[in-house]
């Protein structure tokens, strides 16, 4: 599984996040510890967001502890809400229109887990993406459709209920066409205001998920793995959770992928 980063406050540079910390999101890459698939190096991407509404992007195929080009940018970029991603493939090609976040106008997405059996129900998925928000389907992995279906449940008004709304219908369909295990979510997102996470899964296995408030930094960072093993004030995130970075605010609410929430 994939391996993911975020942040939200006071502008940082990305660096601090993504490879200097002793344990930053590189070295993840390279060597993960709460991860069944030690080594991400099936690509990596960039979100984040300047004095635009719309983020910036980056994202290439080649292992993000290789790239000089990630060095330099994240050394040089500030920002004060950010998303980076490295990539380990359930399945689909390693190709730039497969790695994350993926974006499509001031929305921004990332996702670590798996919905089985994907390739058996894609088609499915797929026909849950509204007509006008198709052309923004660029790749083929399941991350990329749960995003546009999401945005398509209503993500701007109500990000929660959306999220909850997509799950529960890609959850639907591994049940019925797909394999074991049918769900294993977290994903993290943002309107270029806040930032949304989620820690789900149809088993007792949900992927990681922690949050830190940063009193020096005035922001909170989320993330798959703490960023240094001895740091005080980490936080997990309880599986089966929904949420919202604020300010330094943080609240947390279930998140419940159910028929009755899709029927509202």
């Amino acid at each position: 599984m994939c391996r993911w980063a975020a942040y939200i406050g006071e502008p940082i540079y990305l660096e601090d996040i993504v490879s200097l910390p002793a344990h930053s999101l590189v070295r993840q890459s390279q060597s993960a510890i709460r991860c069944h698939t030690p080594v991400n190096a099936d690509g990596f991407g960039l979100a984040w967001y300047g004095d635009r509404d719309d983020p910036g992007l980056y994202r290439d195929v080649m292992p993000a502890w290789s790239d000089p080009n990630l060095r330099s940018l994240t050394a040089t970029v500030k920002s004060r809400l950010f998303m980076a991603h490295v990539r380990a493939s359930t399945g689909t090609a390693t190709s730039r229109n497969n790695c994350h976040p993926f974006a499509v106008g001031r929305w921004s997405f990332m996702h670590n887990g798996q919905f089985g059996g994907y390739d058996g129900w894609r088609r499915a998925a797929e026909a849950l993406i509204p007509d006008d928000l198709y052309a923004h389907r660029k790749g083929a992995t399941d991350s990329e459709a749960l995003f546009l279906a999401a945005l398509g449940e209503g993500l701007a008004a109500d990000p929660a209920g959306a999220m909850e709304r997509a799950a529960f219908r890609f959850q639907a369909l591994a049940e019925a066409r797909g394999t074991l295990p049918h769900v294993r979510l977290t994903a993290a997102f943002s309107d270029g205001r806040r930032l949304y996470a989620v820690r789900y899964a149809s088993d007792d296995n949900a992927p990681s998920l922690y949050y830190r408030w940063s009193s020096s930094r005035c922001g909170f960072a989320v993330v798959s793995e703490p960023l240094e093993a001895d740091e005080p004030g980490w936080l997990e995130v309880p599986p089966g959770s929904f949420c919202a970075f604020d300010g330094q605010d943080v609240s947390i609410r279930p998140f419940r992928p159910m028929a009755e929430r899709v029927a509202a």
